[in-house]
Parts: C-alpha cells; structure tokens; sequence
C-alpha cells in the first residue's frame, strides 16, 4: 500500500479555490438559465458569449455543465491539499485554458471591437498562466521533497 503523498503548498490550494468561484458561477448560470447566460456573460462590459451567435440552449447547457465539473474538481482539490490532486488539478484546468485563449486569440469575436477583443484574449491568457502556476509549484515542491528524503537515506 503506498503511503499518502504530501500535502500541496497552502498558496496553490487556494488559487485553486479563488479559480474555482468563477467556473461555478458561470457553470451554474450557465445550466440554470441557459439564455440569460448566453445574452449576459460575464454580467458587465462587453457580452463575450452574445458577441459569436447564434444561440444554442443545448450547446450553453453542456459548456455550463463542463464549468461545474471543472469547479468542483478544483475545490475538492484545493479541499484535500493532496500534492498528485492539486498537480492534476492544475493540469485539468490548464487543458482547457489553453485551447480556450488560443481560439479566442487567434479567432477574434465579429461581435467585438478589436480593443475588446485583446482584452478577452489578455484576461484569458492569465487565466491560463494561473494553473500553470499552480502545475510549476506543486512539481518543484514534489522535486525537492524527494530530494530531501532521498538524502536522508
């Protein structure tokens, strides 16, 4: 039976939390109210989803399910602190942060100016530069772990 892994660095599990309140809040309007999410999203300054129709209720109801799966994943991670849980959550997160801000950066939106445009894009690649965060940190602690204990030996 192998023994439990170390816990993460507290900083990581709580960027893990903070990044899981918007998936869940955009997951479960998403789910609830398919029509007011799609016209509305993000509730303030530019409508991102609006701004690509036309609109598909069975389409925003499966994108909002994949935002919960992906918060609560997150929180149950940031939950257990488990090192190997936090490092795939953050390589979950980033697998679809990444595909996100590249789509969004290389097919700008008809529906926005092209200032709004490069915001989305800036505000989704820190998006993904979060996770990764969160990846790079768990693997050098990991890295330095087993180095400590493999000098003790």
């Amino acid at each position: 039976m192998s023994k439990p892994d170390r816990p993460a660095v507290l900083w990581t599990r709580v960027l893990l939390a903070a990044l899981a309140v918007p998936q869940l809040f955009t997951g479960l309007w998403a789910v609830v109210a398919t029509e007011s999410w799609y016209r509305s999203f993000p509730g303030f300054g530019p409508m991102l989803v609006a701004a690509e129709p036309p609109y598909n209720a069975h389409l925003a109801s499966d994108a909002g399910s994949g935002f919960v799966a992906t918060g609560v994943f997150l929180l149950a991670a940031a939950w257990w602190g488990d090192r190997r849980v936090v490092l795939i959550a953050g390589v979950s997160l980033l697998s679809f942060a990444l595909p996100h801000v590249i789509y969004h950066s290389t097919h700008p939106s008809p529906g926005l100016s092209d200032a709004e445009n490069v915001v989305n894009s800036l505000v989704l690649t820190i998006a993904a530069l979060l996770p990764l965060a969160v990846i790079v940190a768990t693997a050098r602690e990991g890295k330095s772990t087993t180095t400590k204990e493999n000098t003790r030996r």
